[in-house]
């Protein structure tokens, strides 16, 4: 049997052991350990989700780890279900195409369904995908893109290399942040990565964003970084790489997309690198207290939003969730709100609907439901997607259906 649960001692980029508990969290189970019918009785082992701080190379992380055996084999999140995602791939893959390399090898780390790699597939590049979680990967082979069932690590790259060659463009989308030995991870980068020309590409949840929208369900137990520029350009360049490039996007609620090659590639460093850093110092954004202040606001918000939703159910008035993303388990831990509050969850991926939510056991339902069966308020935990839900729920709102946002401020539409 494999060791679950671990604690790290020293920092995951620098190795440090001055760090300082940064935020205080209530412990959860893993954000997408969804349960079947027949697993209600059973009893979800839940972990801390303390955040720390390392005094000295300013990075943010979780120092508790599960074990990504535990985490990903049965993974169920699949970005393909979301048009939005789509679109945003289809954007991402086509910009590397126009500034940085129009063809040879892509190979995505933590492929998931394969979304980005057919958007690059249809571009002329050839593809190949990495992804641990078997049904997904499955599923992207049926439709036409090679994955490797299997965690990425120097192995691996050196099979690839052997195999493939070396790629032109690596990307690792919403996946450096869940790894807890980066530098052997950048090590395999290193293997098989063009060393001229070749374009290392990610894209990361920003704690910029995080702290400016008080958007704290965005930590959870596969999220094991918390990245700002400037101590991730230090620990890219102690392993080789030179950040090229950094552009803030809007999916997850704000991340940050990083463009690195090889130290002595053929790219200059665009100006966007220094100017997002120094805007960095100015928020604070490098100093402990920052992130004390960040933990009052949350708390704040706690009390106002459960304030809110017990006057709404003293009416007597019904309160659905809308979507069941990760982020969700660790508002509704933090939170307190469970069954007595969310009558059922609705979400559009197949692989999560007639499961239940993590730890909360609150059954998750196709959003077909709502039209059949309208509550009166839809409360938006997939509040990324607030918009495009209450497009795609028009009928709802004409009726005089309500919705509830969350985040950053709480809001009734």
């Amino acid at each position: 049997m494999y060791q679950k649960h671990y604690k790290r001692k020293a920092c995951r980029q620098c190795n440090s052991k001055d760090l300082s508990i940064a935020i205080k969290l209530e412990e959860t189970p893993l954000a997408n350990d969804y349960i079947s019918e027949k697993d209600l009785k059973k009893i979800k082992e839940k972990y801390p989700l303390d955040v720390y701080f390392c005094n000295h190379c300013k990075h943010l992380q979780l120092l508790d780890v599960v074990n990504p055996k535990t985490l990903y084999e049965n993974y169920v999140y699949v970005s393909g279900t979301s048009p939005v995602f789509v679109k945003h791939f289809e954007k991402y893959a086509k910009y590397l195409s126009d500034n940085f390399q129009s063809n040879g090898l892509v190979i995505d780390i933590g492929s998931n369904d394969g979304t980005i790699l057919k958007a690059f597939k249809r571009l002329g590049y050839e593809v190949l995908g990495i992804e641990p979680a078997k049904a997904i990967a499955t599923e992207a082979m049926k439709n036409g893109i090679e994955t490797i069932i299997d965690f990425f690590n120097p192995v691996i790259a050196s099979s690839i290399k052997d195999k493939y060659g070396l790629a032109s463009i690596i990307t690792a989308n919403n996946v450096f942040a869940h790894i807890d030995n980066p530098t052997e991870f950048l090590s395999g980068i290193r293997e098989i990565l063009s060393s001229e020309e070749g374009i290392f590409s990610f894209e990361v949840s920003y704690l910029r964003d995080v702290i400016e929208n008080t958007f704290f369900d965005t930590i959870y137990h596969e999220h094991l970084d918390y990245h700002t520029l400037l101590p991730l350009r230090d620990f890219l360049e102690r392993n080789g790489f030179e950040m090229i490039d950094a552009l803030r996007v809007d999916t997850h609620g704000g991340s940050i997309r990083i463009i690195s090659q090889k130290i002595g590639g053929k790219n200059n460093v665009f100006k966007s690198v220094n100017k997002l850093i120094t805007e960095e110092y100015d928020l604070g954004l490098h100093k402990l207290s920052t992130f004390e202040k960040f933990s009052n606001q949350i708390l704040q918000t706690k009390e106002s939003l459960r304030k809110l939703l017990k006057e709404i159910k003293a009416q007597g008035k019904s309160i659905v969730g809308y979507g069941a993303p990760a982020k969700a388990t660790t508002l509704m831990y933090h939170f307190d709100i469970g069954s007595e509050v969310i009558d059922y969850v609705v979400d559009d991926s197949k692989w999560k609907q007639n499961l239940y939510t993590p730890g909360k056991k609150i059954k998750i339902l196709p959003s077909s439901i709502i039209e059949e069966n309208p509550p009166d308020y839809i409360l938006i935990l997939a509040w990324n997607f607030a918009e495009s839900i209450i497009k795609n729920n028009k009928t709802f709102f004409e009726k005089g259906g309500k919705f509830i946002i969350p985040l950053p401020m709480i809001k009734i539409i």
